[in-house]
């Protein structure tokens, strides 16, 4: 797949469905991509360190690294219980694991009943091991006064936690697998790298009790994990670089937080819409639109490119829905050079209320460019696709297109995808004419 389509396919499958593919066999060969959350994402293995995103990296806690040496020997573990597997990759995060897994042999059981049996195992090392035995209970429970109340006893941090911290930053065998297959979703993983968090005023949240109540260390889900199967060439690469670079992109979102923090009213141009990014360029006086037919040849987009990137470089804000090819392409060139983009989107955030729209962010390419302050992504509420004035606008484009052609006009209903499509053309168009 090439990268103009992966940065129109970066969003996200609905996170509250469950990962399964139909008609797929679990337990032949393949190789998964899995994403394990703690419950209440819970910095529950370690913290984060380091100067800047190049030295990041997790320390891990004494439960981190209980979790890390199981993830390093689950491939012989379940050895000895007929199962022919091969970890390729692992990353133990403060908030959640990731690990891509490769199926050597056909299983006597799906690989569901692998991960699902890694994960009781690690609620049942919590359990034992450390929920109650006062055995860091400072580093995962929130600190020596919370350890203090949970174990009845003012241990020294020094004691609690042995001063024997391991720096992880994930581990890779040598074989790759087979990379080829049948063609799969490129939309990149989707583990959030939530941080350490606490309750909304600030106070630090007991995992003790969270426990208790759940009695499990990971998210409750009815899908048990998250899934990636990697089908298509070189997304076996693209994974595993993706999960050792978790502490890296983790350090940016930290250290750049307006940039990655959900707006769910922006207002621009009489318009309302869900934001990310970078809202001061919404300010900028200068605008352009990029809007470009789906039949457009490789010479037209280039042209066109070329008055874009002339227009960018004397200081215009490019507004785009990227849509066709050609606006991919621009869209992929105005952003590997640095110039400030505003992208619109159909359908491209978290619903409202959804428990993954807290640690939403974008994936793959707009990641980078949301970091650096060069992005801003827009999608417009259903107020704004039902607003006269667009409606209008979008009738007047039909009409046109409709006379040039020579064909009759054919009115198309507001909720089909080539209504909103146009919408999302006519919004950038207002927005970059203010």
């Amino acid at each position: 797949m090439t990268e103009d389509k992966r940065e129109r396919l970066w969003r996200p499958v609905d996170p509250t469905r469950h990962h399964r593919e139909k008609r797929w066999d679990y337990r032949g060969r393949a190789i998964y991509h899995f994403t394990l959350p703690v419950e209440g994402r819970y910095p529950l293995f370690g913290t984060l360190e380091g100067d800047s995103a190049e030295t990041a990296a997790v320390r891990l806690n004494a439960y981190g690294r209980r979790v890390c040496q199981m993830l390093s020997g689950l491939a012989q573990f379940y050895k000895g219980k007929g199962y022919a597997l091969k970890v390729l990759a692992q990353m133990v995060m403060p908030d959640h694991v990731h690990l891509v897994i490769q199926v050597l042999e056909p299983l006597p059981q799906s690989i569901g009943a692998v991960v699902r049996g890694f994960k009781s195992a690690c609620t049942k090392v919590y359990k034992e091991e450390f929920y109650g035995s006062g055995e860091n209970a400072a580093e995962v429970h929130g600190g020596e006064r919370d350890a203090a109340e949970v174990h009845g006893g003012e241990r020294d941090a020094a004691e609690v936690h042995g001063g024997d911290d391991e720096v992880h930053r994930g581990e890779e065998s040598g074989a790759r697998g087979d990379e080829g297959g049948a063609r799969g979703d490129e939309g990149g993983a989707r583990g959030d790298e939530g941080g350490a968090r606490g309750d909304e005023g600030g106070a630090p949240v007991h995992f003790v009790r969270i426990f208790a109540d759940r009695g499990s260390v990971w998210q409750k889900d009815p899908a048990y994990y998250h899934e990636r199967i990697l089908h298509a060439p070189g997304q076996l690469r693209r994974m595993i670089d993706y999960v050792k670079d978790n502490p890296r992109r983790l350090w940016l979102k930290t250290h750049n937080p307006d940039l990655f923090k959900l707006h769910r009213r922006t207002e621009a141009a009489g318009l309302s819409f869900t934001s990310m990014g970078n809202h001061f360029l919404l300010n900028w006086p200068d605008g352009q639109t990029v809007e470009m037919s789906r039949s457009a040849n490789s010479e037209q987009i280039q042209e066109r490119l070329q008055t874009v990137l002339a227009a960018a470089h004397n200081g215009a804000i490019t507004y785009t829905a990227a849509i066709s090819k050609g606006e991919q392409h621009i869209a992929r060139s105005l952003r590997q050079q640095g110039y400030p983009l505003v992208v619109l989107l159909n359908d491209g955030f978290p619903k409202e209320g959804s428990p993954h729209e807290r640690y939403y962010k974008p994936g793959g390419v707009y990641f980078e460019a949301c970091s650096k302050g060069q992005l801003l992504l827009l999608e417009p509420t259903e107020e704004a696709f039902l607003d006269a004035s667009i409606q209008e606008a979008v009738e007047a484009a039909l009409r046109r297109k409709a006379e040039e052609r020579h064909y009759s006009y054919t009115p198309i209903p507001v909720t089909s995808q080539r209504y909103r499509f146009m919408a999302l053309n006519e919004m950038a168009r207002r927005l970059a004419n203010r």
